[in-house]
């Protein structure tokens, strides 16, 4: 039986990691606007670099939604800051029995989509797997685990899809949880080295980004506890410290956009700590600090043309 074709929002490093292992399965098509790396995918395919081995997959690129009309089965794998205009594209091209799944970092996504789609095509997922993009449709595994989702009625020929190439899939009751638990993550080890330049494993070699980055996560968790959502560990500062060790060698998503000079997630992983943290009546300085000084950052490399 052929598997159902599969579009891919997005050309960045988790839409190539994912369009690789995907594409020996059925028909993957990756829908994005970088011009880069559209004109790399249309001419080379993805290179795959993993487990010492390199691999090169030919997909189907564009930047047109017009070309994607009809899709059923769509993984949403944008940065943040491009998710509403996304879901407005998808709104225009998806089937009405399709579903989108959103497996970003941040808060809002799931939101975004669900707006332009109504909550019946739009799921929810949380990833561990890792990439690092080393160039246009160039991009190396950085770390496997597992992927959760949410319960969803139209989600079983994705999940099917996602296992046969090989991805670790769990259907997980609270996956709030998960998500506030991989944000913890995001804003204890993105930020800092974004600002840093350095690796993941940079954080636990300095005392003071150690303590930085458990701050950071620790105020994750007072935020979320106070929304009533539980953590899905004891201590979000060591798990943070954990991921951090366990990626040593990887470059953070944050810290790739910046060396590209691309906009970074900030807004929905720092900046969405501290809105939250607002609305509860929570404080977040660590969080507020770090987000600040990524956009000084960020707007700095833009007036240097970077």
């Amino acid at each position: 039986m052929q598997s159902e074709p599969l579009l891919i929002a997005g050309t960045g490093a988790m839409a190539c990691l994912f369009g690789a292992r995907l594409a020996p399965h059925t028909d993957v098509t990756l829908l994005g606007s970088w011009p880069e790396g559209l004109a790399a995918l249309g001419r080379e395919g993805i290179r795959l670099e993993s487990d010492g081995t390199s691999q090169t997959v030919r997909v189907r690129v564009t930047s047109a939604p017009s070309d994607c009309r009809g899709a059923r089965l769509v993984l949403v794998l944008v940065k943040s800051w491009q998710t509403e205009r996304t879901a407005a594209q998808l709104a225009g091209c998806m089937a009405k029995d399709g579903v989108a799944l959103t497996l970003q970092n941040g808060l809002g996504n799931l939101e975004h989509l669900q707006a332009a789609l109504g909550n019946e095509r739009a799921a929810l997922g949380v990833t561990t797997v890792g990439a690092t993009l080393l160039g246009p449709a160039h991009v190396r595994l950085g770390g496997i685990g597992p992927t959760y989702l949410a319960q969803h009625p139209r989600l079983e020929p994705l999940v099917d899809l996602l296992q046969g190439a090989g991805f670790e899939v769990r259907l997980a009751e609270d996956l709030e949880s998960l998500v506030w638990g991989k944000l913890a993550v995001n804003a204890a080890l993105n930020p800092l080295t974004a600002l840093q330049g350095m690796e993941n494993g940079g954080v636990i070699d300095h005392p003071s980004a150690r303590s930085v980055a458990k701050a950071a996560a620790h105020e994750v968790a007072a935020v979320a506890t106070a929304r009533g959502t539980r953590m899905p560990y004891a201590d979000a500062g060591e798990e943070a410290l954990s991921v951090a060790g366990r990626t040593a060698g990887n470059r953070s998503s944050m810290y790739q956009d910046v060396l590209r000079g691309a906009p970074t997630e900030v807004e929905a992983i720092s900046g969405a700590v501290v809105r939250e943290g607002e609305r509860y009546g929570v404080p977040t300085p660590v969080n507020w600090t770090l987000w600040q000084m990524v956009r000084v950052l960020a707007a700095r490399r833009k007036e240097a043309g970077r």
